[in-house]
């Protein structure tokens, strides 16, 4: 497919001046990229032109150019993970990806599942339905937050590893703290206790820089429309060599037992479009840099959150060394401490200020999580501490 010209080489331009690169509507402030993404509107246009090649010859497209297309879309992706393509397989989603591997888990009853308060709300459920149905014991360990150092992470989760448990699923990014977790040192912990380990990266691709061939896991999956710009709907779960036989996609279809790979790239008819424009979604990251694009991201979330709890005469999460590009920072007093509380406070700053940002109830009082991603710029964090005090009144 030809390289949309808007792709072209250009010099790093941040903020306002690329807002218009995405389709998000101009008159509201989005400080949520880390919750759903945005795509850019050249990728939007690549993954038009997949969805009209599909229905202009539906059969030509999938007996012929199908297979093709996804295999240039892993190929594309590998290098980017420091892999071979013969482990990493497209999803929808990290959590479809995880529902897969704990599906296929051959566990005996009584094993031990590990996951920590922090894991994603998905991922919990679906290790407590698989771990009920399997007769599992699901046990969980209590993270440190606010948090000063990896130290004080790693402490507290090596304790959890004795009893030693059969898995563990670990974050590599918390949804709800935003702390990038010293992964490779937790899970070598895990591993040295002889459990396997799954990695929910949902957040990690493009905002960290992913060596999948260095880290000690067997499962790591991740999204790719969070911090790598593609559509909606696309994913990647990277398996290790040893475990690839015995894993397989939710839905079983036609390429089944012909390969990891292979049974993954079809499951059945589907609009893949937000997949096989993956290469796309590459091209509008190279287009500025990826180490310009996270080196701006982190900057100005590390910026934001700093002035915010200065202003609000609060406190962050956790320092720069767990943040990647996002942060938390506590709210004033006086907003209330529950979860109702805090949908409440979300809905007033959308419907009253047009500001968007997910508000966490944590340590007994409300916590915002910023995102940075390259259409923000400091003025759009002040426009949220105004909207807080102005509420605050």
């Amino acid at each position: 497919m030809q390289r949309p010209a808007s792709l072209s080489n250009t010099a790093p331009r941040f903020g306002a001046a690329v807002r218009g690169s995405f389709a998000l509507e101009r008159d509201y402030t989005q400080l949520n990229h880390g919750s759903y993404g945005a795509t850019p509107v050249a990728v939007l246009a690549a993954q038009r032109i997949w969805q009209d090649k599909l229905e202009l010859e539906p059969s030509r497209f999938m007996r012929r150019d199908y297979k093709p297309a996804m295999r240039a879309a892993i190929a594309a992706l590998a290098p980017r993970f420091k892999v071979d393509t013969d482990g990493l397989a497209l999803v929808e989603n990290a959590t479809q990806a995880v529902n897969a591997v704990l599906r296929e888990l051959d566990l005996p009853a009584g094993s031990g599942i590990l996951i920590t308060d922090q894991t994603y709300g998905a991922v919990k459920n679906a290790a407590r339905h698989l771990s009920a149905r399997n007769g599992w014991e699901l046990n969980s360990v209590t993270l440190p937050f606010p948090v000063n150092s990896k130290e004080e992470i790693l402490s507290a989760y090596k304790r959890a590893l004795d009893p030693a448990p059969a898995l563990v699923i670990l974050d590599h990014i918390t949804s709800p703290t935003a702390l990038v977790l010293p992964l490779k040192e937790m899970a070598a912990a895990a591993r040295d206790a002889g459990a396997l380990v799954l990695v929910d990266g949902a957040h990690a691709p493009g905002m960290l820089d992913l060596d999948l061939s260095e880290l000690p896991c067997d499962w790591y999956t991740g999204n790719l429309h969070k911090w790598m710009f593609t559509p909606k709907g696309c994913g990647v779960l990277w398996t290790a060599e040893a475990r690839r036989k015995s894993t397989h996609p939710l839905a079983i279809s036609h390429w089944y037992q012909e390969g990891y790979g292979e049974e993954f790239e079809y499951v059945g008819t589907r609009d893949a479009s937000s997949q096989l424009c993956v290469p796309s979604a590459l091209a509008f990251i190279d287009a500025f840099g990826i180490d310009a694009i996270r080196g701006y991201n982190k900057a100005l979330v590390n910026g934001a959150a700093d002035m915010l709890a200065a202003r609000w005469e609060t406190e962050r999460g956790a320092g720069p060394e767990l943040t990647g590009h996002m942060a938390m920072v506590r709210l004033p007093d006086g907003f209330g401490s529950t979860r109702e509380d805090a949908e409440a406070l979300r809905d007033r700053l959308i419907d009253e200020f047009r500001v968007q940002i997910p508000i966490n109830p944590l340590t007994g009082t409300l916590w915002c999580r910023l995102s940075a991603q390259i259409y923000n710029e400091l003025t759009d964090y002040e426009r949220l501490a105004e909207a807080i005090e102005a509420l605050a009144r």
